[in-house]
């Protein structure tokens, strides 16, 4: 299994991809958690990453992609690329290096979700400081406004999840997206799914759409 997801904040592709992980041993590669494991590792990318960050500006594509290329020697078992690639540029590099190890993707998942929906699922979030545990105000509500189940503790909400850093997440998102989009039209690998259904019908969508209806 080698795949793409693509999709909004919020439209679910961590939650589908843990799915899929748990099911058929595909591993979930994030290019955030790949950069961060270089760089608390002090590997050789992970060095060259940092010295671009410390400048201000961003990590180059090649180097993200030597990155993603160490992770994929680590699970032979397949992939679910989740927030990469971001663009054209990344994608063609992605594809060459696919074509030298031989292999092909096997769909690229748009994961389709509505822009105001989405603003009020993200800003709906609340997450306690202390563990990572969210909530969600309006579908998994704590039993307390503001307070954790567990351990009773203030919840806060992130910078990320405030209304105007969630409407400038999307905007990028729509602006990055829209030529990846066209570009993964035209290679006949795109397939879409409702990212707004239950959790349990995205799963099901998606297995139908990448032909794996009938799998164990």
């Amino acid at each position: 299994m080698r795949l793409i997801f693509l999709g909004p904040p919020g439209a679910g592709k961590g939650t589908q991809a843990r799915i899929l992980e748990q099911r058929f041993g595909a591993k979930q590669i994030s290019t955030g958690d790949i950069l961060r494991e270089n760089r608390v590792a002090g590997t050789e990318l992970g060095k060259q990453a940092e010295d671009f960050m410390k400048r201000g500006v961003l990590v180059p594509d090649d180097l993200i992609v030597k990155m993603i290329e160490g992770e994929l020697e680590k699970h032979p078992s397949g992939f679910i690329m989740d927030g990469f690639p971001r663009n054209v540029a990344q994608a063609q590099a992605f594809d060459a290096l696919l074509a030298g190890k031989g292999w092909h993707l096997d769909a690229v998942v748009l994961f389709d979700a509505d822009r105001d929906t989405l603003l009020e699922r993200l800003t709906s979030r609340w997450t306690n400081p202390r563990n990572g545990r969210t909530y969600n105000s309006a579908s998994n509500p704590p039993k307390v406004a503001g307070v954790d189940d567990e351990d009773g503790g203030p919840l806060m909400q992130r910078e990320d999840d405030k209304a105007e850093t969630v409407a400038k997440r999307l905007d990028v998102f729509e602006s990055e997206t829209k030529p990846l989009v066209e570009y993964y039209l035209r290679t006949g690998a795109l397939v879409t799914v409702d990212g707004l259904l239950p959790v349990e019908a995205v799963a099901s969508a998606l297995l139908q759409a990448i032909k794996l209806e009938n799998a164990s």
